[in-house]
């Protein structure tokens, strides 16, 4: 059986395809991040790193460079 050199929609990897809710989720975490620096609130950023280890974002993805 041969197989075709193009993928089908459903067969593109997640990875390549970008997903809007992702967007939004990074885009969230990073204003809320921005906000507890702001108050130097420590709790609310430690809130703010598991979220992203739940939600599988790397802390790299919101908090700005160092």
């Amino acid at each position: 059986m041969a197989s075709s050199l193009f993928m089908s929609h459903s067969e593109v990897p997640a990875e390549t395809t970008p997903d809007p809710r992702r967007s939004a989720l990074v885009a969230s975490l990073r204003s809320r991040y921005a906000a507890a620096e702001q108050r130097e609130d420590a709790a609310a950023k430690q809130a703010l790193f598991q979220e992203a280890v739940y939600l599988c974002i790397l802390p790299e993805e919101f908090m700005p460079p160092a």
